[in-house]
């Protein structure tokens, strides 16, 4: 209990630090701004330190100049030197250099504020110190960013720095201030001491990777900045796939068979994350859809007792836990009874329970609490409690639908095993009866991943069982807000449902594609409820109106050498991102004060 505290608290830092990153502005909103900088530079300059008509005329032909070479460049750069770059296209380009012409500019307001009392060699040096500060910023970005080799980030770090300072060199002659050999040698000086002190901060955050994973830190960053910007996941699969581990993987499914196949519960006993399209993030709505392909039937993936420490770690991985179940799901089945669905609830916890036949499908909440990942002990009690009262089979569900602060696991524990026995015992105490089930689906066009809902969508499995109808309602989201499972009960009750239970499938499909506290949203924070309670009411009122008297059987297969991330390689990787953004805010003072200094020693001699 206590590693999985502490892999949860690794992810949840993980998850902050994703929350810092940020989205660029549009193309023309880019270019726009760099217009305005670079005229408003130039103008600034020689209003303020030549108040004449031929200043004024300098200023206009420095700002004009100073933007041709900017767009030249950042054309070279996105076309030429970085044209088979993945990351870098013609807005992310422009965009670097909006914030290097906002630093630039920082730095000839300051010089023109010296420059006033102290003659305008001050303008003229603190320029070329704020050219030394463009190229620093433009090495370090470059490198940490773009897959190309070190010579085209060399080139593309260094083009537009020194396209832009040519404009200045001439204004600075037409002054007085020729190009002189000092400031030649300050050009020479200052790209080595740049690119020295940029080698020192990316040298020092490698040191941290290699320490902790054995791959460098830079490598894991740009795999995951290919992730985040343009969905490529094999980079960082592949980093997952050399730090991973295998092990055998059980997948639970229950079948229910009319005249054919009608509906399919799966249950994986992996964890559908770590983001987005990495891993097993996106395993709920693929075995979903591979399922309902075999057997054309209805299928849902509703989420087992297990956290991110059984990520897999590629879709290769996947496959082989699709492949598998669809393989084996050809089986007979055998049992016409059910029980009626119960529920047991303490203090703190909830369970239902159905028992079809000899297999039981069983499942947890701690709603209106937070309910997330719970610990794979309470699965093997449950199997044991079930094998002691006869049952053959019993597929296991977190339903993983609420979240309202955090949650102390090791407290809940003892209250959902109490449940367990419960309610497995009352449900066995039941008679059993002949059932029907109907199933449906339904994938909301206005629902998108950034609001919560992946590719799943929607499925509502309703069972009756004499005077009792029920419905389980599978959501393919990661949980959902504190109150709307209840809100969604109710809903169905008044459709005519007696009972049923809300789970969501906790793809993490749905993560690190919108930018706020969590890295995603959960089912309800960003969609109306109301929409989606109609949605489910209508999806359930399809699903009893093709209820069929099914037969059922359980089973569970093993599936081998499925390679997952592991529970201290995903929490050192989380710890990674940390620990190296705490090293860089440490370093990144000495190495660029250090280098700035030196600089501006060097500047005295202009």
């Amino acid at each position: 209990m206590a590693n999985e505290s502490a892999l949860s608290q690794s992810m949840d830092k993980a998850v902050k630090r994703y929350s810092s990153l940020f989205k660029l502005p549009p193309y023309q909103k880019v270019v726009m701004s760099i217009v305005v900088l670079c005229v408003i530079m130039g103008l600034l300059s020689t209003i303020v330190l030549f108040p004449t008509v031929e200043g004024l005329l300098s200023g206009l032909f420095l700002g004009f100049s100073a933007l041709f070479a900017n767009l030249v460049s950042d054309y070279v750069i996105s076309g030429g030197i970085l044209r088979q770059d993945l990351v870098y296209d013609f807005r992310r380009t422009a965009a670097l250099s909006l914030y290097c012409w906002v630093l630039w500019f920082f730095f000839i307001f300051l010089g023109i504020v010296v420059a006033v009392p102290f003659g305008k060699i001050w303008w003229i040096r603190f320029c070329l110190l704020g050219f030394s500060a463009v190229m620093t910023l433009r090495l370090v970005v470059f490198n940490t960013t773009s897959v190309m080799g070190l010579r085209r980030i060399f080139a593309a770090s260094l083009l537009q720095p020194f396209s832009c300072i040519i404009p200045f060199l001439i204004v600075w002659t037409k002054i007085g201030y020729p190009l002189t050999l000092q400031i030649l040698l300050f050009l020479v000086f200052s790209v080595m001491i740049s690119t020295f002190a940029v080698f020192l901060f990316i040298f020092s955050l490698d040191r941290i990777g290699r320490k902790t994973l054995g791959t460098r830190s830079l490598a894991i960053f740009k795999a995951f900045l290919l992730n985040w910007i343009i969905g490529f996941n094999a980079p960082f699969e592949e980093i997952l796939e050399k730090l991973g581990e295998e092990r055998d993987t059980e997948v639970s499914f229950m079948k229910f068979v009319s005249s054919k196949t009608k509906v399919v519960i799966a249950v994986p006993s992996v964890h559908p994350g770590p983001f987005k399209n990495i891993g097993s993030s996106p395993l709920p709505s693929l075995l979903k859809s591979a399922l309902e392909e075999k057997l054309d039937c209805i299928a849902c993936v509703p989420h087992g007792l297990f956290g991110h420490e059984v990520d897999l770690a590629s879709q290769v991985q996947n496959q082989k836990i699709i492949d598998r179940t669809v393989e084996s799901a050809n089986f007979e089945v055998t049992d016409g009874l059910a029980t009626p669905f119960v529920t047991v609830s303490n203090s703190s916890a909830t369970a239902c329970c159905q028992v079809f036949g000899k297999f039981a499908f069983l499942s947890f909440t701690l709603a209106p609490e937070t309910t997330e990942d719970f610990p794979s002990e309470l699965g093997i009690f449950v199997r044991q409690e079930a094998r002691r009262l006869g049952l053959e089979c019993c597929a296991i569900v977190n339903a993983h639908n609420s979240i309202n602060g955090a949650v102390n696991m090791q407290e809940v524990t003892s209250s959902l095993k109490e449940v367990a026995v419960k309610c497995l015992e009352k449900a066995v105490s039941l008679k059993q009866l002949p059932f029907e089930v109907g199933a449906a689906s339904v994938f909301p066009k206005e629902f998108r991943l950034e609001d919560g809902v992946g590719a799943g969508g929607i499925t509502v499995a309703a069972v009756n069982v004499g005077a009792q109808k029920t419905a389980y309602v599978v959501i393919d989201g990661n949980n959902m807000v504190s109150g709307l499972r209840e809100k969604i009960l109710a809903a169905l009750r008044e459709t005519g449902f007696d009972d049923g239970e809300i789970f969501t499938t906790d793809t993490h499909s749905v993560n690190a594609i919108v930018l706020n506290a969590r890295g995603y949203n959960p089912v309800g924070e960003s969609i109306d409820h109301q929409k989606l309670v109609d949605h489910i009411k209508q999806t359930a009122l399809t699903a009893v109106s093709n209820l069929e008297s099914v037969k059922v059987a359980c089973r569970s297969i093993m599936v081998q050498n499925v390679k997952v991330i592991g529970e201290k390689q995903l929490e050192a990787l989380c710890l990674l991102i940390d620990r190296g953004l705490k090293r860089a805010k440490h370093i990144v003072v000495p190495i660029f004060a250090a280098s700035g200094l030196l600089l501006m020693l060097l500047l005295l001699f202009v």
